[in-house]
């Protein structure tokens, strides 16, 4: 949210409840047709769909943290989503020891929050350059630095791995599979956006275009540099970075969960490219077109709820079947629960947990205002 309404951004919902579903789509659905090929789902959600995730949330941070903070009120929002980040990882941690054959993103995602704390300070002519320079820096530096580290061990951060606290850490920044510090790249591009006002169509409609161009040359500058055939056997994904003993000519890939220059400019183009139309969309709308839009991606402003529950979906005893079929009962029950808790004016039940620091913040700090759309 920009400006001085108070009003909910229903465009960023709708660009959460395609991250979700995208998200789901790479789960559940096969990456690969019979005869090889990529299927639909896994080009268009595969790698960009948690980056569209990891986008909103500096979106949302930046929405949190945007006016001007001095004294005890900083101190108290800084605790706050310190505190909401810790809830969250706390979740990530307890999913991540079920049985769900999952990359849980929570743990890491709840990092970027943390990592991303400092860079609220920064006004948006500093968070551009500072997002493009992380996009190139970040990778090189991971790359320098990760045949040091441990090899990864861990599927999903769990409470049981908080007995080694230096490889929960690695994982976490660096070796895992949504390394925070790579994609703190994410966030700060995200914090960049949540700094222009977003209700400005000409904004948004260059924003659309920026993020078009920016998607469409790192791929293919990539595919102009990398090796074809490594590029091909990869298309599907990796596990969150290079191979730590690969060469140089690994960064020169935009394979999905790489974390190389190219696959972050990529994912950050394509994701800026999603929030831009889909608030051009709510724009575009009559207030009841907006009200209609806010039900039917509902989901939108539940996603820690939803992506949990998406999760236990996942294991073993817990319906649907582990198939692709699947796909279309899980997109039925997150939109209809989305649909009914946006019906009835109720955020999802994790929402309310995980906003409870904020909400003690509010109450330390009566004289700030704060936003409604995180």
């Amino acid at each position: 949210m920009t400006g001085t309404s108070q009003t909910r951004l229903v465009g960023l919902d709708v660009a959460r409840c395609l991250a979700l579903l995208g998200m789901v789509a790479t789960h559940v659905l096969d990456e690969r047709t019979s005869s090889g090929d990529l299927t639909a789902a896994q080009w268009l959600a595969g790698g960009r769909a948690s980056a569209l995730f990891a986008v909103l949330a500096g979106v949302s941070l930046a929405l949190m943290t945007r006016e001007p903070l001095r004294g005890r009120p900083l101190a108290a929002r800084t605790l706050a989503i310190a505190g909401r980040a810790f809830l969250i990882g706390a979740l990530g941690l307890l999913l991540g020891a079920l049985d769900t054959g999952i990359a849980i993103i929570l743990t890491y995602y709840a990092v970027l929050f943390v990592l991303g704390l400092p860079f609220t300070f920064l006004r948006v002519r500093w968070l551009a350059p500072l997002a493009v320079v992380w996009v190139v820096a970040a990778p090189v530096v991971s790359h320098l630095v990760r045949p040091e580290l441990p090899d990864r061990g861990f599927e999903s951060p769990a409470f049981d791995q908080l007995g080694d606290l230096p490889q929960l850490a690695s994982e976490l920044l660096l070796t895992g599979y949504y390394p925070a510090l790579p994609w703190l790249a994410y966030l700060l591009a995200g914090l960049a956006l949540g700094r222009l006002d977003l209700r400005d169509r000409s904004l948004l409609g260059a924003l659309a275009l920026g993020g078009l161009g920016t998607a469409v040359l790192a791929t293919q500058v990539s595919r102009t540099l990398a090796d074809p055939a490594i590029a091909s056997e990869n298309a599907t994904g990796m596990y969150g970075t290079t191979p730590p003993d690969g060469d140089w000519s690994w960064l020169l890939l935009a394979a999905p969960h790489s974390a190389t220059p190219f696959d972050l400019a990529q994912t950050i183009g394509s994701a800026v490219l999603v929030i831009a139309c889909c608030l051009l969309l709510e724009r575009s709308l009559r207030p009841a077109g907006t009200r209609v839009l806010a039900v039917v991606f509902g989901a939108g402003a539940a996603t820690l709820t939803l992506y949990s529950l998406h999760v236990v979906m996942r294991t073993d005893d817990v319906w649907p079947p582990e198939e692709p079929s699947a796909y279309l009962s899980h997109v039925v029950v997150l939109l209809g629960l989305g649909a009914a808790l946006r019906l009835f004016r109720l955020r999802g039940p994790l929402e309310v947990v995980a906003g409870l620091p904020v909400r003690l913040a509010r109450r330390v700090a009566p004289g700030q205002r704060s936003g409604t759309n995180r």
